[in-house]
């Protein structure tokens, strides 16, 4: 009788102890139901494939780390960056040219580098044109209609446009596709004469295209015959995710970790996979991307006006 009473004076205890270990946060603290931890994501792909994948990973993350998450997908990069200065963002999947000017205007970090298919830890930009459109080099773009992805892609514009202009090849006609795959899908449909998009290495064991093509393969099956490569940018180090500054470190460190063992998972690889075409991640820092700093200073590249 008495162990029974003991019980049940302590019941309200334990309760009370399980529940705070779990959710040990105050209303408006940062992870809690009412503040959620606000992760964005870059739309370089579609955004409901994004959106119906991220619900994966945030689940998996409230489990690991006792934290409430709510994602989000702007319309541009730029919002992601300014995004991350005004605090209405705490982490982003996002390009390196946007890390890069996130890093110098608010001193987020990068403290995770996306892995793609065949370990790739690097990309590069490439120039796509139709296959028997005459259009067979670098210099035949002269004069062209050119789709690029945005502003402030280093493969889907910056680069490729530093290719053009180091040659003095001037385009006819420039518009903006806002997503690689768009870019694809315009020149495979005859609407611009070229693209520039992202470049991987093909598999070396099938073959297969890895590049910005495999992204409406579905859609279009011969896109790989129709759709053909005709230049390629120097290499770049791959997309990184980004903690804004002010973030504690406990936390960073939980979600860190947290995302490194969901991608680990059968279900958190499919899932990373849809959204952004990612095998894996790999830790990284911020010195990683100073070879592409050096390589945009060579090209007199102004990070705050080429964002304009």
């Amino acid at each position: 009788m008495n162990t029974i009473k003991i019980f049940l004076y302590s019941l309200p205890i334990l309760i009370f102890v399980v529940v705070v270990t779990k959710r040990d946060l105050s209303k408006n603290e940062l992870g809690s139901v009412s503040n959620p931890v606000k992760l964005f994501f870059t739309p370089s792909v579609d955004a409901q494939s994004i959106t119906s994948n991220a619900k994966k990973l945030t689940d998996f993350l409230e489990k690991e780390t006792g934290y409430y998450f709510t994602t989000a997908v702007p319309t541009s990069y730029i919002a992601v960056v300014e995004a991350l200065g005004s605090n209405r963002c705490d982490i982003a999947a996002i390009n390196t040219f946007n890390y890069l000017l996130a890093y110098e205007k608010y001193k987020a970090k990068a403290l995770l580098k996306v892995i793609r298919d065949n370990n790739e830890q690097t990309y590069r930009g490439e120039f796509v044109a139709k296959a028997g459109s005459g259009i067979e080099k670098i210099e035949d773009l002269q004069g062209k209609k050119i789709a690029y992805v945005d502003p402030s892609s280093i493969s889907g514009y910056i680069l490729p446009k530093a290719l053009l202009e180091k040659k003095n090849i001037k385009e006819g006609e420039i518009v903006f596709g806002m997503k690689h795959d768009n870019v694809i899908t315009m020149v495979y449909q005859n609407q611009v004469d070229a693209g520039a998009a992202f470049y991987c290495r093909p598999d070396p064991k099938t073959g297969r295209f890895l590049d910005a093509r495999v992204r409406v393969v579905k859609q279009f099956p011969d896109v790989g015959e129709k759709v053909k490569i005709i230049a390629l940018t120097e290499e770049i180090p791959n997309d990184p995710v980004i903690f804004r500054a002010g973030l504690p470190d406990e936390m960073v460190d939980k979600i860190v970790d947290g995302i490194l063992k969901f991608v680990s998972t059968e279900e958190g690889a499919k899932a990373m996979y849809e959204i952004y075409y990612v095998t894996g991640f790999a830790r990284t820092k911020d010195s990683d991307y100073d070879p592409v700093r050096k390589m945009l200073k060579d090209l007199n590249i102004n990070l705050s006006e080429a964002a304009k």
